[in-house]
């Protein structure tokens, strides 16, 4: 009896034993599925691809991982060694990167381009995440960038960190990957004329475009407050036009003005300037150089008065606002801007050159005998048309060159130039108008893209332009417009944010400015209109703060309202 009593008690003994340990096993599974769960559900993917299939697939980056790309494609080991230099800065140990016309049945990354996919178009990828192979191909190597940023963003968000970090397992999670941009015109504008911003903060600027999958960065060079590219014929444009005497303290519209009593200025040599078009090449962006005239002219005539109207010696501007001094119209004036945009060129290789064209107070024009004379000359009407004049004059010699010009809304006063691209900022009346004369146009309206406004209470926010556009309405203009038809809608290439510097006296207060309102932005010019999602877009931007903190951005700490 004793004996049968022992030996129930051992076999309940080892059958608890036995329950315990499957239900521990359940419990490790369950904790399994529910860390590659959260990390599935944590995709934060900005902007949205095109299309995403999530799958329960999950690849491991480790010391042992090579990346392939095909033998004889530079631009694709270039990109491919772009991504094992972040493990190495980041994870602390080294990717192997190696071209070869075959590639191991696992623990590898592959770049390839399929040339022969024209869904995908120019910048377009596919991405295929699984536990053995992680595999992205395109049909052009700006693709194979754009996906190696999408990889980025499946990393967790320690991948951005400058130091290297530890205990980190560097999952990127299942996915299946079709993308491509809605829109071949991805913008991001920056005044340092306003405040001058040293060139290693331009090259962080072009890298959070990238991040972003933004594509065109419009250098806004020249205003009244500062010339900041060297023009070798013309050395006064950045030895007297680079420079203020002092700048302005507070809003422009408090009264009195006050100043800070401190110089402020600098330029970028030629050969700074062709570092940064280098820079910004290599990560698939092209940079606009923005030359302003006939108005914003102050600091040019302030080196060279004879460009003026009144030929009288005038200071660089210290303040904000819109200042009368305008170009004459003068042959030598004409000399004067083609040879300073024939340098420009040889600086910056783009289809595109700004020639600005807006906010021209003609009050001078209007007040010269001179001009007025050559308004009858010309047998124009007024002024507006002798702006026309003034921008065809400038895009006949832009078009002469191989380029093509862009101008703000503006240049659709007095007629527009035959070939011009519209940059419309007033709203987005101008860009409906230049579609419907079939010019291409780029939104970009003060209402919705102007991250120079506020983005919080003001009361609260630093100082910053009249305006509020608040991260939820930069989400939800739409660049085209509904009024326009099929035909006409294809002439929107794209939309752009601009960031004016009144209010960003450096690099921390232009990150404040910018971010997260350029998150935002990305989604607007590349997720197609169907996809996009403001609720699905707050909820991924807890995982971009992340990124935003480790990459050190001082960023608005803006709510995610529903």
């Amino acid at each position: 009896m004793n004996n049968m009593y022992l030996q129930l008690t051992r076999n309940r003994m080892i059958s608890v034993k036995a329950h315990c340990c499957r239900v521990f096993i359940f419990f490790v599974f369950l904790l399994t599925l529910t860390n590659a769960g959260a990390q599935h559900k944590n995709i934060s993917i900005i902007p949205q691809p095109e299309s995403m299939k999530i799958t329960k697939s999950r690849f491991t980056v480790n010391p042992e991982t090579k990346i392939i790309v095909h033998k004889g494609d530079a631009e694709a080991l270039r990109i491919a060694n772009m991504l094992a230099q972040k493990f190495q800065a980041v994870a602390g140990f080294t990717i192997t990167v190696t071209a070869a016309d075959e590639h191991p049945a696992k623990n590898a990354i592959l770049f390839s381009i399929i040339q022969d996919d024209s869904s995908l178009g120019d910048e377009g990828y596919r991405l295929s995440v699984t536990d053995s192979i992680v595999h992205v191909n395109a049909a052009r190597p700006a693709g194979l960038f754009y996906g190696m940023q999408t990889i980025l963003q499946l990393l967790p968000a320690e991948i951005e960190s400058p130091q290297p970090v530890e205990n980190i397992v560097w999952n990127i999670p299942g996915v299946e990957i079709k993308d491509k941009p809605r829109f071949t015109w991805r913008g991001m504008h920056l005044d340092v004329c306003r405040h001058f911003m040293p060139l290693d903060f331009i090259k962080k600027y072009i890298d959070y475009m990238a991040m972003h999958k933004l594509n065109t960065f419009h250098w806004h060079l020249t205003d009244d407050q500062g010339w900041r590219i060297e023009v070798k014929q013309y050395p006064l444009l950045t030895k007297i036009g680079a420079w203020r005497k002092e700048s302005l303290i507070g809003y422009i519209n408090d009264t009195p003005h006050r100043f800070d009593n401190t110089p402020h200025g600098g330029f970028y040599t030629q050969e700074e300037a062709k570092e940064i078009v280098q820079y910004a090449k290599e990560r698939f962006i092209t940079v606009l150089p923005e030359i302003e005239m006939p108005g914003h002219a102050t600091a040019a005539i302030a080196a060279y008065p004879w460009l003026g109207v009144t030929g009288k010696q005038i200071d660089v501007a210290t303040y904000w606002g819109v200042f009368p001094d305008i170009f004459n119209v003068k042959d030598s004036t004409f000399d004067f801007l083609e040879n300073v945009l024939t340098e420009v060129m040889d600086i910056f290789p783009g289809e595109y050159i700004h020639i600005g064209g807006d906010e021209a107070i003609k009050d001078q024009w209007k007040a010269s005998e001179a001009i007025q004379q050559k308004i009858r000359e010309l047998g124009l009407k007024d002024e507006h048309e002798l702006q026309s004049y003034f921008v065809k004059r400038m895009e006949k010699f832009i078009n002469a060159k191989g380029r093509k010009m862009i101008g703000w809304d503006e240049i659709l006063e007095g007629g527009l130039a035959p070939n011009a691209t519209v940059m419309s900022w007033q709203g987005i009346e101008g860009g409906i108008a230049a579609a419907k004369s079939h010019h291409d146009v780029i939104m970009t309206p003060i209402q919705s893209l102007y991250f120079w406004t506020y983005q919080g209470d003001p009361k609260t926010e630093p100082l910053a332009a009249e305006g509020y556009i608040p991260l939820k309405k930069v989400y939800a203009f739409e660049p085209i417009p509904s009024t326009l038809s099929a035909e006409e809608a294809q002439h929107i290439i794209g939309a752009q944010a601009c960031a004016w510097a009144e209010y960003m006296e450096d690099t921390k207060k232009v990150e404040y400015m910018v971010f997260p309102r350029m998150s935002a932005l990305a989604e607007v010019v590349w997720s197609p209109a169907a996809v996009k999602s403001w609720k699905r877009f707050a909820a991924k931007m807890p995982k971009q703060f992340k990124r935003y903190d480790y990459m050190g951005i001082n960023y608005a700490k803006v709510p995610l309202s529903p």
